[in-house]
């Protein structure tokens, strides 16, 4: 039996906060008792019950991993030019980064790039060793050991930004559609005039409330 690996992030689309990728590393013997326990993508489970299967597939992993990319290094990819290494590239070494941590002999990814395949080669081109690579969009719906991983990276997540929020108050999602992160941007460049530094400046809702702000 082999070791199988999912991979997966939390808060791309998020102007606050890290973007969290998880990954996940099961023996293929118990890969199977992920489904029965309720493992399936995390953006269809309820914050308690990601809390509760976090907590479980923690238990039964022969390891996990994370690796936090904060907005300032997202910012620097996404302001600038160069093709092909913004960040779906950034993404792809963070995932790179958490696969050479768990060493599987299998991972799934559920790549951010339209083309699976360059995303996966990106992966491979930095590994050292060489996995068996499984690449697909929805694999956080198709395969369990990915769904696991994205509930591992939401809760991570979610801790995090509950703690921003303890530090500075409630800016709710930190998702551009959210009208209480609207807000606290707006109300936060009404009274300082740089971007903090939890705050991605390379988004344009942010950019701008930025300069309607005067900022």
């Amino acid at each position: 039996m082999g070791l199988i690996a999912g991979v997966d992030e939390a808060g791309r689309g998020c102007a606050i906060g890290p973007l969290v990728v998880a990954g996940v590393l099961i023996d293929e013997s118990r890969v199977d008792e992920l489904r029965p326990m309720g493992v399936r993508d995390s953006k269809l489970l309820t914050p308690r019950r990601r809390e509760v299967l976090a907590e479980a597939i923690r238990d039964m992993a022969s390891k996990y991993s994370f690796f936090e990319l904060q907005p300032r290094a997202i910012d620097l990819v996404v302001e600038r030019s160069e093709r092909l290494r913004k960040l779906n590239y950034l993404e792809a070494m963070a995932m790179a980064k958490v696969i050479r941590d768990l060493r599987p002999d299998e991972v799934y990814i559920d790549p951010s790039d339209v083309l699976p395949d360059r995303f996966a080669e990106q992966i491979l081109r930095v590994l050292r060793h060489r996995p068996i690579v499984v690449c697909e969009h929805h694999a956080d719906e198709t395969y369990p050991v990915v769904s696991a991983a994205s509930i591992l990276a939401k809760v991570r997540r979610d801790e995090v930004i509950a703690e921003l929020r303890r530090l500075h108050g409630d800016f709710g999602s930190g998702y551009c559609h959210d009208e209480r992160t609207i807000s606290f941007l707006e109300a936060w460049f009404r009274e300082n005039e740089r971007t903090p530094p939890f705050v991605r400046s390379s988004w344009e809702t942010v950019k701008r409330i930025r300069s309607e702000s005067g900022s």
